[in-house]
């Protein structure tokens, strides 16, 4: 069993993730933290108590961060033409959910758990490091507790999505990726390098939808005003960025990686750029030196993701 902190934004490819997460059977989840990025943290803290109301998840929810790690970072509107006013595809969520948020912020909630679950804890980022980055400022240590950290962000060797140089992740807080990407804790990085290449077709949700009963009917619901901006950019679906985090916890064999340490870029034209030294190559003294080597995925089985993540997501019908 992992045992999964689940750092989230919810946002429609979240929904899809924590789902995933939820249903399989190796994935022991015992949290969930909230972050701004998909939309406020307001936001993204209802929806992740709607979500695990909807779908009876047991795993607390604790609220984390508002602004990024350097707070003098201006404001970028949150992304409404992609989630929704609502940030889950405008299904109607309730404006209040009847149930609370765990009593400690996000970061002291991932430092106790670590600290409580040593050498156990997988921590799952699929939005801004914000309250990752938070939690090693005020206890380093936790970074030798951890099992491992996976992310979804950056991109490596193909453009961003939010610009040239940049995935939406990362350039949300390029700072606390930075402190992420070069802690001394094992980290896996699912960029869009494979992530693009896993889209989920109508068709494919549906099959879901029948099988998997009235769990994945609001998941689907909550995925058509997402499908409907992707129609832009794939053909007839969407790109499954989240849950690909969640396979390679339970499914590493279904992507290839690249070690080396990365540094994220923080400012200037390229604000939010990630890049990695690999480790095969040599380069004269710079500032990726003496930093911990870490994992990029650069190749996925896209069909294998695929069926893993219907297989998963259609159990459980009669829930």
């Amino acid at each position: 069993m992992h045992k999964v902190i689940f750092d989230t934004d919810p946002g429609v490819d979240d929904a899809m993730a924590l789902l995933f997460l939820h249903h399989h059977p190796d994935i022991d989840l015992i949290g969930i933290t909230s972050v701004f990025g998909n939309a406020s943290i307001e936001t993204t803290t209802r929806n992740a108590l709607f979500l695990k109301q909807a779908w009876n998840i047991d795993a607390p929810v604790a609220k984390g961060a508002n602004e990024t790690y350097n707070p003098n970072r201006p404001h970028v509107d949150w992304p409404a033409f992609i989630h929704g006013d609502d940030g889950l595809g405008n299904i109607g969520v309730p404006e209040t959910v009847d149930i609370p948020c765990d009593s400690r912020p996000a970061h002291r909630f991932i430092i106790e758990m670590v600290r409580a679950n040593p050498g156990e804890v997988t921590i799952v980022a699929v939005g801004r490091m914000t309250n990752l980055a938070i939690a090693l400022r005020e206890d380093p240590e936790i970074a030798s507790l951890v099992k491992a950290v996976v992310i979804m962000g950056g991109a490596f060797d193909r453009p961003g999505n939010i610009t040239p140089a940049a995935e939406a992740n990362i350039h949300g807080d390029p700072e606390a990726a930075d402190v992420v990407m070069t802690a001394p804790w094992p980290v896996t990085v699912i960029g869009l390098d494979v992530t693009v290449q896993t889209v989920m077709t109508r068709s494919l949700l549906a099959d879901i939808v029948a099988a998997g009963g009235p769990r994945a009917r609001l998941l689907s619901d909550i995925s058509q005003f997402y499908i409907d901006f992707y129609e832009n950019h794939v053909k007839d679906g969407m790109v499954v960025h989240d849950s690909c985090a969640c396979v390679y916890v339970v499914a590493p064999e279904l992507f290839r990686t690249r070690s080396g340490p990365i540094r994220v870029i923080c400012g200037g034209i390229a604000d939010g750029q990630t890049i990695q030294k690999p480790d095969s190559q040599i380069f004269p003294p710079n500032d990726w030196d003496n930093l911990p080597s870490q994992q990029v995925c650069i190749a996925v089985d896209p069909k294998g993701v695929l069926d893993l993540i219907a297989g998963t997501l259609s159990a459980y019908p009669n829930a």
